[in-house]
């Protein structure tokens, strides 16, 4: 019996490519460094130092994935906004709680790594980074070769941010009449994909040419929208525990049903208004396609609002005027009020 020796690469795993992709990376990650870095890419860890203007920091951490928006990357070869996605899922939740982002790492995971495809990735890994003041400073790209089908990957993202104690948003402080601002979101972001995947099927190829302006493809794969610079300048401008920014909600999976509540004492309710923001054209779709009403609507996707703040009625327009100044589309969609026996979230 003859025994040919066997390579990692005869095995499956290229080493030089892994090395080939870390030296693509460097420079795009060089370009998200700021204060508090350490050490980043290639050591066995990377280490960042809270910013001494801290008095009190709380560490805030959020972890999280694209979802099976993956899959249409795949298809229609579309990877370089999915890493944009990727840190805003993580940057916008952790802003919820008040804090600013600091760092970032990645996990990228295939069955055989394709230098280009995977530096499309991180590119745009390192875009959201820089537009979110966050450093990238490590990951782990894992070639395992079996583990998923030819040409795909998976993705998930780790972000650390921090916020004075005495600044965490708890939403605490929210009370009866408060304001309900809604941010506009850039599309679909990355929650609901299973559904859409499926109205994109069930359309075939009756699907439109162009939906709010962009190209079929673009509109759906818009990347998630980053809100942390404006929100966290509009914090530190307004943040009052009696009238200011008292609470903020990512809308994720769940849509505004099931996110709102968690930012919400026990006891109350917010009282959204039907039509107080632009259903776009690519949500409309959506629900012809799928045929769907307004309620599966509101508990499946954003429907248009990436994120919601509270805030005192007193400064409720100061807050929007601030927001729209900053570039965020700002609409007023409801109230704060006594729950008493009906649902959490009512859409009217």
């Amino acid at each position: 019996m003859s025994h040919t020796p066997l390579s990692y690469k005869d095995a499956g795993v290229d080493i030089d490519a892994g090395d080939a992709l870390v030296e693509r990376i460097k420079p795009l990650a060089k370009k998200t460094m700021r204060e508090g870095v350490l050490a980043g890419i290639g050591g066995f860890g990377a280490l960042f130092e809270v910013p001494k203007r801290y008095k009190e920091p709380v560490l805030v951490s959020g972890t999280d994935g694209v979802g099976t928006k993956l899959k249409l990357a795949f298809e229609w070869q579309m990877h370089d906004t999915v890493g944009i996605d990727l840190v805003a899922m993580s940057v916008n939740d952790v802003l919820v709680q008040g804090a600013e982002p600091l760092f970032f790492l990645d996990y990228f995971a295939c069955g055989k790594l394709d230098v280009d495809t995977a530096a499309a990735v991180v590119g745009g890994i390192a875009r959201g980074c820089e537009l979110s003041g966050c450093a990238l400073i490590g990951g782990e790209t894992a070639e395992m070769p079996g583990m998923y089908p030819p040409g795909e990957y998976d993705l998930a993202g780790f972000c650390v941010g921090a916020v004075e104690k005495s600044q965490i948003l708890s939403g605490q402080n929210v009370g009866p009449g408060d304001v309900v601002l809604g941010l506009a979101s850039s599309g679909v972001h990355s929650n609901g994909f299973s559904l859409v995947r499926k109205c994109i099927e069930r359309a075939s190829s009756s699907v439109p040419s162009e939906l709010d302006g962009k190209p079929f493809r673009q509109a759906i794969m818009e990347p998630t929208r980053l809100y942390v610079k404006p929100v966290l300048a509009a914090l530190q401008a307004h943040r009052d525990s009696a009238q200011g920014i008292k609470a903020l909600a990512h809308i994720t999976g769940g849509g505004l049903l099931e996110n709102i509540p968690r930012v919400l004492p026990e006891g109350l309710a917010a009282h959204l208004q039907q039509g107080s923001w632009p259903t776009s054209e690519l949500f409309a779709w959506l629900q012809k396609t799928a045929g769907i009403d307004a309620l599966e609507m509101n508990r499946t996707f954003n429907n248009g609002i990436g994120m919601v703040v509270v805030v005192g009625a007193g400064q409720a327009q100061a807050v929007s005027d601030f927001l729209r100044a900053a570039g965020e589309q700002v609409y007023t969609i409801g109230r704060i009020a006594p729950r008493g026996e009906g649902a959490a979230v009512v859409v009217a």
